[in-house]
């Protein structure tokens, strides 16, 4: 084709921009998309209307304002939507850091889709789905066997609600010691995720946050000065958002259990990690892993996604139940755990996700996972080698010391052009690319993390490495092109970040926008 230059990496892209409307604002009047048909006469005969047996106050006062609206106008609104979104299966997905998107085999979503798993019901008697019992189960030993933990349970349906779990399970182990109202301190470190403090301080919690060293480590000695008699629990992610790792770890849990604390492992992402170090050799009583990151079941727009959360032998009765367990050839759930910290979301978790980690897993094996960390890592520090190339990029805290992702910094190009890094990320959409900065606050200043995983080629890093540089050039030699960006992304500069911190100006619902609009006129 006429002006392709077929050997540059910098992709020409220009994504589709609608001008769409959310669905309610396409309603019509009287217009349908499907008429379900009627009872037959004898079902009718049989059980009635299906609804004058509900208590009245289960009965709705009237219809659910749903829009109406005909099968090809829905197909084409989600077509459209789908034509302005990037993902992993879209773009080289390397930039969304934390985050840690990497290809998701698709023979696993027949697994998934299959009715052999959807159309089960988690109210059913355990002899009837002895097959996805068995599969939570041996998920719940290849587990243990990377971690080093004794029991896992898969009912968190996330990071943040196995962080929110693990807090609890400090909380119940010191009430069962009769030190509660004594321990009333955890841990943690700037660069760890900001979950880890969030879930600790919704259980009543005081937060101490340990800052780095000059190498970019947890200071140890501040954590010597932190931990006292009030120390309830450490809870730490190693390697941290920055991808550095800390080989004196088990000195740190060792002080927190002289002082009678709780540590707790945020392995998110232990990308860089399988089959190489185990929570248990560093020290820790509990850990978490997200299946939608480091075992490659989908992130799926935030949810469902799968926290498995791993206890040793002395905080198993501490676990939200039901956990599974094998007697004999029959796989059990066990709802009967004596300090159970009770259900952190309904029934036992997300089975499809579930079932999607166990396949990957099973398909790799031992000697692949290990191989996922070490190209993980090779990925990662090729790309760390070549962006520190990049003329105004850097990466503070020690050199050549990274695990499987980055935390970058724009600081000396937005001193020298005044481009910042959110610009950037918006002209990185120009070229079709997903670009993450950091969690708030940017300790990191003009912060960008990438994290390439093992799913992406050499070619995939020179591509995204190419668009960076060529965005770097720009703002030294025309900023306001960088600054003014996107021009080919359906993305936009968000000028007023007002309502973003006004919670006054939230909807989160259809129903609430109207309604606070209605209130506004």
């Amino acid at each position: 084709m006429k002006g392709i230059i077929r050997n540059q990496k910098v992709r020409n892209f220009h994504q589709a921009k609608w001008d769409e409307p959310i669905i309610f604002e396409l309603h019509q009047e009287g217009e349908r998309g499907v008429i379900p048909p009627h009872a037959e006469q004898d079902i009718t005969e049989s059980v009635g209307d299906g609804v004058s047996v509900l208590p009245e106050a289960l009965q709705r006062k009237a219809d659910p304002k749903l829009p109406e609206i005909s099968q090809n106008r829905v197909l084409r609104h989600y077509l459209r939507l789908s034509q302005e979104t990037l993902g992993a299966a879209f773009n080289v997905e390397i930039g969304q850091g934390t985050c840690t998107m990497k290809y998701s085999p698709k023979i696993n979503e027949v697994y998934a889709a299959s009715p052999k798993v959807t159309a089960l019901h988690p109210k059913q008697d355990d002899a009837t789905v002895q097959g996805m019992l068995e599969v939570i189960h041996n998920l719940d030993l290849y587990m243990r066997e990377i971690s080093g933990m004794d029991y896992f349970s898969f009912q968190p349906g996330s990071g943040t609600q196995s962080l929110f779990a693990m807090a609890s399970i400090v909380r119940a182990y010191h009430e069962a010691n009769g030190e509660a109202d004594q321990r009333d301190e955890i841990i943690t470190t700037i660069f760890s995720h900001p979950s880890q403090a969030a879930t600790a301080a919704v259980k009543g919690y005081k937060i101490i946050t340990l800052y780095p060293d000059e190498d970019g480590f947890p200071d140890i000695d501040k954590l010597k000065a932190a931990v006292s008699e009030r120390t309830a629990g450490f809870v730490v992610a190693n390697p941290e958002d920055t991808g550095i790792y800390n080989a004196k770890i088990k000195e740190f849990t060792k002080i927190v259990h002289d002082a009678g604390g709780i540590c707790y492992y945020d392995q998110a992402n232990a990308n860089g990690l399988l089959g190489i170090t185990r929570a248990k050799e560093a020290g820790f009583d509990m850990c978490f892993f997200n299946l939608h990151k480091t075992f490659s079941t989908p992130h799926a727009c935030g949810g469902p996604a799968a926290g498995a959360l791993g206890v040793t032998d002395q905080l198993k009765p501490f676990l939200p139940g039901p956990i599974v367990e094998k007697d004999g050839d029959t796989y059990t759930l066990n709802d009967d755990l004596e300090h159970s910290i009770g259900k952190v979301r309904s029934y036992h978790g997300v089975p499809q996700n579930i079932l999607r980690a166990y396949a990957w897993i099973r398909a790799l094996g031992a000697k692949g996972l290990k191989q996922v960390a070490e190209t993980a890592v090779l990925n990662n520090n090729y790309l760390y080698h070549e962006i520190l190339k990049i003329k105004g990029a850097g990466a503070p805290y020690i050199k050549g010391k990274r695990l499987e992702q980055v935390r970058y910094s724009w600081e000396k190009l937005y001193q020298d052009t005044g481009v910042t890094t959110e610009d950037i990320s918006r002209r990185m959409a120009d070229f079709g690319h997903q670009y993450w900065t950091s969690h708030h606050p940017f300790v990191v200043p003009q912060p960008f993390t990438l994290e390439p995983t093992e799913s992406y080629s050499k070619t995939d890093l020179d591509e995204y490495i190419a668009s960076l540089t060529h965005i770097a050039n720009e703002a030294y030699t025309d900023p306001e092109k960088v600054k003014s960006a996107p021009y080919n992304s359906s993305i936009h500069a968000v000028v007023d970040q007002s309502p973003f911190e006004d919670p006054n100006k939230w909807a989160v619902t259809w129903r609430a926008y109207l309604k606070k609009t209605k209130a506004s006129n």
